[in-house]
C-alpha cells in the first residue's frame, strides 16, 4: 500500500505543465499588487523634506551643524523611508515595516509642536534661528507643516490599520528621550541653548504621549479602500 503523505516519483520528476504547477509555490505565481499613486505621493513627501532641508542649509553659515538638530534628522529619516516605501509600492513588494514608518510620527510632530507651541524657543529639536527671509519661511513650512501632515495622510489613507503594536510605545520614544538628555547635558555639542524646564518638561511628555496616541488611533481607524490585484491576500477563498 502506498503512503499518501509521500510525494510520488512521477510528481516529483514531472516535466509537463501540470507537474510543474504542482511543484511551484503559490507565492511565485501570484500577481504583484502595485500602487503607482501611493508611490507618487510618497515621492512628493521625499521631495518636500529634501527641499526644506536644502533651503534650511542655505540659510545657515555652517550647514553641517544642522545634522545635530532633531528636526533635520527626522526629516532626513522621513525622506529615506518615503523613498523606500515609494519604490516598494511601485514594484509591488512588501511594504516597509510599521515599526519604522510609525516612528516617523513622533519624530516629525515633536519639532512641529515645539515650533508652533514655543515659537521663541530655540533648542536642539528645532532649526537654528536665522535672519528671516523667504527661503527660511518656505523651509519652515515644508519641515514643520507639509512633511508631517503629508506623512500623516499617507498613514491614514494609504496603509492598512492595526499594524502598530503596544511594544512600540516604549521603542519609539527611546531616541527622542536620548536626544533630549544629550541636549540638556551638552548643549554646546548641538549648537543650541539648553532647553529650559518650561520647554523640556512638555517636550518629554509629548515624546511619551505621541506614540500612545498613534497606536490608539491605529487600532480604531477604518481600513482605506486600496485596490489589490492579489487573489484573496489575507482571507480564505475557494481558490486556495
Amino acid at each position: 500500500m502506498s503512503d499518501p503523505t509521500r510525494t510520488s516519483q512521477s510528481t516529483r520528476h514531472a516535466t509537463d505543465p501540470a507537474g510543474a504547477a504542482a511543484r511551484t509555490p503559490a507565492a511565485a505565481v501570484a500577481p504583484t499588487s502595485r500602487h503607482p499613486l501611493a508611490a507618487a505621493f510618497r515621492l512628493l513627501i521625499t521631495a518636500a523634506a529634501l527641499t526644506g532641508l536644502v533651503l534650511a542649509a542655505l540659510g545657515t553659515t555652517v550647514p553641517v551643524q544642522l545634522l545635530a538638530r532633531f528636526s533635520v534628522q527626522a526629516n532626513l529619516a522621513a525622506a529615506v523611508v518615503a523613498a523606500c516605501s515609494a519604490h516598494r509600492a511601485w514594484t509591488g513588494r512588501r511594504p516597509v515595516s510599521p515599526r519604522v514608518t510609525g516612528a516617523l510620527f513622533p519624530f516629525l510632530f515633536l519639532p512641529a509642536l515645539l515650533h508652533y507651541a514655543f515659537p521663541a524657543a530655540h533648542t536642539a529639536f528645532t532649526l537654528p534661528a536665522t535672519t528671516p527671509g523667504a527661503a527660511q519661511a518656505v523651509s519652515h513650512q515644508l519641515l514643520y507643516t507639509l512633511t508631517p501632515l503629508a506623512t500623516l495622510a499617507d498613514w491614514l489613507l494609504l496603509t492598512t490599520p492595526r499594524g502598530f503594536h503596544l511594544s512600540y510605545a516604549w521603542q519609539w520614544p527611546a531616541y527622542p528621550l536620548l536626544h533630549l538628555a544629550f541636549a540638556l547635558a551638552l548643549p554646546a555639542a548641538t549648537g543650541a541653548p539648553s532647553p529650559t524646564a518650561a520647554t523640556a518638561l512638555p517636550l518629554a511628555v509629548a515624546i511619551c504621549a505621541l506614540p500612545l496616541i498613534a497606536i490608539g488611533v491605529d487600532q480604531v481607524r477604518p481600513a482605506p479602500r486600496l485596490h489589490n490585484n492579489r487573489i484573496s491576500p489575507t482571507g480564505i477563498s475557494p481558490l486556495k
